[in-house]
């Protein structure tokens, strides 16, 4: 498996830290897509080079992680076939990936604290996509995206 991970520069010590947390303990490849710097960076650059390696295939699942969460996450769900949940507690990130199959997640380094983030990690990462009645609505999604209609 090969998780995409992408940061600004509030994030680098969250980035480092979650990649290394991920290779530890699933021993997953993380591919890197964002700053090592804490030097300004803009976020969309890292948001959208993560939506883009998970929806090509170069990586299975993306994490994007900023101050807040919010704007990675949006620029993350403007890539085609990206789903993005932006998520501050565990509970959300389980469900967004049994519900929405959620193939990116996002969340706040100044939101969340470290061992939160690990948690809300764990969560997404080991939920799986429960379809059946759910695949209707994510068809619905596609099909706004693809057709601007339900």
């Amino acid at each position: 498996m090969i998780i995409a991970i992408g940061n600004d520069h509030t994030s680098v010590e969250y980035k480092n830290e979650i990649s290394k947390y991920i290779e530890e303990k699933y021993h997953y490849e993380v591919a890197n897509y964002g700053t090592d710097s804490t030097e300004r960076f803009h976020y969309p650059k890292s948001g959208k080079a993560v939506a883009e390696a998970v929806a090509s295939g170069r990586a299975d699942k993306g994490i994007v992680i900023c101050g807040t969460g919010i704007g990675i996450g949006i620029t993350a769900n403007k890539v085609k076939g990206i789903r993005c949940a932006i998520c501050s507690e565990p509970y959300s990130a389980k469900l967004s990936r049994e519900h929405n199959n959620t193939n990116v997640l996002a969340f706040g380094s100044r939101v969340v604290g470290l061992e939160l983030a690990k948690m809300i990690v764990d969560e997404w990462l080991n939920a799986e996509y429960e379809g059946g009645r759910h695949q209707t609505r994510l068809d619905m999604i596609a099909n706004i995206e693809d057709h601007g209609e339900c």
